[in-house]
């Protein structure tokens, strides 16, 4: 079955939670915005139905990119954000070329560290650290 067929995922930012834009067709996953809903495995649910159901049809060596760019985790969806990435992790394992890109504010410490805890967890995708630039107010 081709990546290609499935729908990809949107869900728009709530005060609570990020915004979800994951792409099936071009295989780039993105994640931004603040993460602490109320209840967050009911939250990202039909995430990780959708991300299994996508990881499973991937052709060996396809090239998927997901872009993160968090500006706050609380305790459920660091665990959360975790889960998310041994699946991504065990794609590439299978054979996937995956490209993690952590977007952090150079002011947002937590979120850095955040960021290299996950990577040192991390061996067959590649992580990236990625200092977002500020707009010039």
């Amino acid at each position: 079955m081709d990546n290609a067929l499935m729908d990809s995922l949107v869900i728009e930012a709530s005060r609570s939670s990020p915004t979800i834009r994951f792409n099936a067709e071009t295989r780039c996953l993105s994640v931004s915005g603040e993460s602490y809903p109320e209840n967050a495995a009911a939250f990202y649910a039909p995430v990780f139905a959708w991300l299994k159901t996508f990881l499973a049809r991937l052709e060996p060596g396809a090239a998927v990119q997901v872009d993160l760019e968090v500006l706050y985790l609380n305790s459920s969806s660091t665990k959360v954000m975790l889960n998310f990435l041994d699946l991504i992790e065990q794609a590439a394992q299978d054979g996937a070329q995956v490209t993690v890109n952590w977007r952090y504010d150079p002011d947002n410490e937590t979120i850095l560290e955040c960021g290299q805890d996950f990577s040192e967890e991390l061996q067959a995708l590649t992580f990236n650290l990625v200092e977002q630039s500020r707009e010039p107010q």
